[in-house]
């Protein structure tokens, strides 16, 4: 029995549908279908017929680079500090005697420069030159006294001679020959002389005079004041030296060769610099000898020749100014001097080698001041030190070297200022 296939109208009729809905779209909207039917065939056909990527090696780019062949050699290392300049000696003025101010020196004024022995102000005089007077004539009264008395002593004496008398003691035998008379006599004499002596020191001290060369800090007094004894008259300091008290922190002490120590009497030369470049050399004659127990550092003296340049040319060093100080160092074997902005992080730099290939490389180096650091350790002689930067290089970078110079002449040209250059000034004509 045969079994029919019900007939789906609906679905018979659905392409003929479509077909009427195309047809009646417009000609323009179906022209637009049409074009982009095609262009996605093209798309799709032009993807297919792409060439294949060509493949290119990759070559690595190689820095170019300045090295510094590493030297070991004895280096001085030396030391920074700052103080403030000081006056060797420094005194305050004070009247000995009392009286009236009767005469001020044009000398005696701030600033002034006063030789040794010159009278700064005079005070009254009348008073003590009359105590001279008077102690004067106690003296020829004593001594017309003892005169008498050495009469009438040997007077005494002959009779004792001519009349001699038995079974007398020594004590009776003094009062006949009028020792006791002749003795305070000759006492009196000598107080007299003493008082004659403090006499004639206060009439000279009425004239206060400066007690060396020096320059007039400041005067307290004017003419016609009274003053006492003790009275501050005035201040004054040296100017033939002067000193600047340097603080050297403890792990400084070891670069330095410091006087009284048991490396000989040594006098490490310095540079001092005040802020505008001006220099003056100078000495370290001292240290105090104890840390500081605040700081924990110790005191150094260094010494200036002739700061104000009254016997030799130059920019004055006046007391009070600020200056920094680069102290000569002892000397130090096997050190390797590289420029400090190549250290890198960790204490370590970059090296080349035979290869032509950047090596980190840790070193260890003395602590400094400056643009050098002093490599004592993790360097030999002949490695190539990279000198150029090369912030974003890794261990087995190839390189180029474009200049190479010993560590040495990188040390030579650091080396412009300070000491050096001080020694050229002064041996320039």
């Amino acid at each position: 029995m045969s079994r029919s296939i019900p007939h789906n109208r609906h679905c018979a009729q659905q392409p003929y549908k479509e077909i009427a809905v195309l047809q009646k779209l417009p000609k323009q909207a179906l022209a637009v279908v049409l074009i982009i039917v095609v262009a996605i065939a093209i798309a799709i056909t032009l993807f297919a017929l792409r060439p294949a990527p060509e493949q290119s090696e990759i070559v690595p780019h190689t820095l170019i680079i300045d090295v510094a062949v590493a030297e070991k050699q004895p280096l001085t290392i030396n030391v920074q500090s700052q103080g403030t300049v000081q006056p060797h000696t420094e005194t305050t003025l004070v009247a000995e005697v009392s009286g009236q101010v009767m005469r001020v020196s044009k000398g005696f004024e701030n600033g002034k420069l006063v030789d040794k022995g010159e009278v700064l102000l005079a005070i009254d005089d009348r008073n003590y030159r009359a105590e001279l007077k008077r102690t004067e004539a106690a003296v020829a009264t004593a001594h017309s006294n003892l005169i008498q008395e050495k009469g009438r002593a040997a007077v005494a004496r002959e009779d004792l001679r001519k009349y001699p008398r038995k079974h007398v003691s020594e004590e009776a035998k003094a009062l006949s020959l009028r020792q006791p008379q002749l003795n305070e006599a000759k006492a009196r004499l000598n107080s007299a002389l003493a008082d004659r002596r403090q006499a004639g020191i206060n009439l000279a001290r009425t004239q206060i005079r400066a007690p060396y060369k020096g320059m007039i800090k400041a005067r307290q007094v004017d003419l016609g004041q009274f003053v006492s004894a003790g009275s501050v008259i005035g201040q004054m300091f040296s100017v033939d030296t002067a000193e600047v008290r340097l603080p050297i922190s403890t792990d400084r002490l070891p670069y330095l060769q410091l006087p009284g120590t048991h490396d000989g009497d040594v006098q490490p030369r310095v540079v001092l610099e005040d802020d505008v470049g001006n220099r003056w050399p100078a000495r370290i004659v001292r240290s105090e000898g104890v840390l500081d127990e605040r700081s924990r550092v110790l005191f150094v003296v260094a010494e200036v020749s002739d700061p104000y340049r009254l016997s030799s040319e130059g920019e004055v060093l006046r007391n009070g100014t600020f200056v920094k100080a680069d102290i000569e160092g002892r000397e130090i074997p096997d050190l390797v001097p590289i420029p400090r902005h190549i250290l890198r992080t960790g204490n370590q730099l970059w090296v080349v080698d035979e290869n032509q290939r950047l090596r980190n490389r840790d070193i260890k180096a003395l602590r400094t001041e400056g643009k050098m650091v002093y490599v004592y350790e993790g360097l030999e002689n002949g490695d190539r030190i990279c000198l150029s930067s090369v912030p974003n290089a890794i261990s087995g970078t190839l390189v180029k070297v474009n200049t190479e110079v010993s560590t040495r002449e990188l040390l030579d040209g650091s080396r412009a200022d300070g000491l050096s250059k001080l020694d050229e000034e002064s041996e320039a004509p």
